[in-house]
C-alpha cells in the first residue's frame, strides 16, 4: 500500500460494531492504545474487516487541534 497521507498508524482490529449503515471499527495500535474509525458497512464487508486483522488507520486532516486542562 502506497499513499500520500503521512499519518499511517498500523494496528489490529480489536472489535467491529456493525450497524445498519455504518460499522465502528476499534483498532488497537499498541497495548492499551486504541483508535476508532467509522466506515460504511459495505466497506467493512468488502475489505473483510474483522477482529485480528491487521489494518492501517490513515489520518488526513489539515488541522489537528490540541487542548490542555488548566
Amino acid at each position: 500500500m502506497k499513499i500520500s497521507a503521512r499519518n499511517q498508524l498500523r494496528g489490529k482490529v480489536k472489535k467491529v460494531n456493525t450497524g445498519s449503515v455504518n460499522s465502528e471499527v476499534i483498532v488497537e495500535l499498541a497495548p492499551g492504545i486504541e483508535i476508532t474509525s467509522i466506515i460504511t458497512k459495505a466497506s467493512a464487508e468488502d475489505m473483510d474487516i474483522k477482529p485480528g486483522n491487521e489494518v492501517y488507520a490513515v489520518i488526513k486532516a489539515s488541522n489537528v487541534i490540541l487542548g490542555v486542562d488548566h
